[in-house]
């Protein structure tokens, strides 16, 4: 009966939320369409309505559903049509056994055997990979939160020979993001020796998807909010986590964990209750509510990629295999979109106009790249703990940085929220390192007192 009312409750509360949603959204179009025609020009209301963020969220999904549909059609028709039992040779046969089934004899192995990280012999000092590490993680990130900010938020142009104007399409950034780090994928996995591939080449689709879409989120909140509120947003992404967790697996938390969400909740509020609007362009409550909507999708589309992955490690692979499988399918969902919306043809005509554009984008996916092949790097060298207390400090310099270059007006309030979201993400990382120290020499004592048991009763045997 309890479990009932339960279900009751959490469907009439997500009922509402939605509610809720279309009717902020409904008010956002309606703004956004106002404020266009007030413009003046013949078709500037529709020019609006087109760059509605919800209106290209639903093309995109109708370009990466051309793809995703006639895929799936197919592969359920192979599976039925017992296409490995018919047997075959030749290269038709080898594809499609990859892409659907692939390597047949080989089992999916356990998270530690794939995934531990094993450090590598170097030649150079720990204390000079060390701060390699760090140089490398900290200069890629940093560079790249700076370039986002300035493409999505600050316009090109503003010359006599070039009018001002702003880069709209976020899914072209995706595109140029994704074709890259490919590339070094592919260029890295022809050079070196790499596991025998076990995983059908379909599977990687799933966190393509969720990958694209959550970096295209990204992209777009950065229209609604500033860069500074988007990090703190994205390190409060333990208390929806927390949340569900406790909610749909019943999942119990140690009393720490509730602490830090606390600290983490009370430094984002006085955040964003200090943090006013920019002076560029003054937020309205509902354009600020299609950020937060904005960072939500981002959140829970970063979380089901994670979590796609580490299943996905589950087959026996490097980081360079996952790499190149997961960019390979972004690369054919957002050419698919950008194609049918006609994005390419918008995204080369304003780079053809703004020179500095097309070298803030291609810097951007530089520095993507290459941080994406520091996180491998460093996890393999120092191991996940070494590399979270680096991208925890990047966060803090971030919001430093974008304050400096981009003049963002915090108050001495909102100083403090930032500090104590931080205090609390260090003091996380600090109490997790404990519990897991905690936990090992507990373990080891009980497997002390085991082995002397068993010695005691081999003697009494005797």
């Amino acid at each position: 009966m309890r479990g009932h009312v339960t279900k009751v409750v959490l469907v009439m509360a997500g009922v509402g939320f939605f509610v809720f949603v279309l009717v902020v959204l409904t008010m956002d179009l309606g703004e956004v369409i106002a404020q266009s025609t007030w413009g003046g020009g013949e078709g500037s209301s529709l020019a609006g309505l087109t760059d509605f963020w919800v209106f290209r969220f639903l093309l995109n999904i109708l370009g990466y559903a051309s793809i995703v549909i006639p895929a799936a059609i197919l592969i359920r028709y192979i599976k039925r049509s017992n296409f490995l039992e018919r047997g075959g040779q030749g290269c038709t046969y080898n594809v499609v056994k990859a892409c659907v089934y692939g390597t047949a004899d080989e089992l999916p192995t356990t998270q530690a055997d794939s995934d531990a990280p094993t450090p590598s012999p170097s030649r150079f000092p720990r204390w000079a990979v060390l701060i390699f590490c760090v140089v490398g993680l900290q200069g890629s990130y940093l560079t790249w939160g700076v370039l986002q900010e300035r493409i999505m938020r600050h316009e090109y142009g503003g010359t006599e020979d070039e009018p001002s104007e702003k880069f709209k399409n976020s899914q072209f950034l995706v595109f140029v993001n994704r074709i890259l780090a490919l590339t070094i994928a592919g260029v890295y996995l022809s050079l070196f020796r790499q596991p025998r591939h076990g995983c059908p080449m379909y599977k990687y689709s799933y966190a393509s998807l969720s990958n694209i879409m959550s970096s295209w989120c990204q992209y777009e909140a950065l229209k609604f909010v500033s860069f500074p509120t988007q990090v703190l947003a994205k390190a409060s992404k333990v208390i929806p986590v927390m949340l569900m967790g406790k909610v749909v697996s019943r999942k119990s938390y140690e009393y720490y964990e509730y602490v830090i969400a606390a600290l983490i909740s009370l430094g984002l509020s006085m955040f964003l209750i200090a943090h006013g609007p920019d002076d560029e362009k003054k937020s309205t409550t509902v354009t600020t509510f299609s950020g937060i909507l904005l960072l939500a999708g981002y959140m829970m589309f970063d979380s089901f990629t994670a979590n796609w992955q580490a299943e996905l490690y589950k087959y026996k692979m490097s980081s360079f295999q996952m790499m190149f499988g997961v960019n390979c399918f972004s690369c054919l969902f957002t050419s698919a979109a950008l194609l049918q919306q006609g994005g390419f043809i918008e995204a080369f005509s304003f780079m053809f106009r703004h020179q500095l554009f097309t070298f803030h984008v291609f810097l951007n996916s530089i520095c993507s790249a290459t941080g994406q092949m520091f996180i491998f790097f460093t996890i393999n060298q120092f191991g996940a703990m070494v590399f979270v207390i680096i991208m925890t400090t990047r966060q803090a310099l971030a919001i430093l940085l974008s304050c400096i270059i981009y003049a963002h007006p915090v108050s001495i309030m909102g100083g403090f929220g930032i500090a104590i979201v931080f205090l609390a993400m260090f003091l996380r990382v600090y109490a997790s390192h404990r519990m897991k120290q905690k936990k090992a020499r507990q373990q080891e004592v009980n497997n002390t007192g085991v082995k002397d048991e068993a010695e005691e009763g081999e003697t009494a045997g005797d």
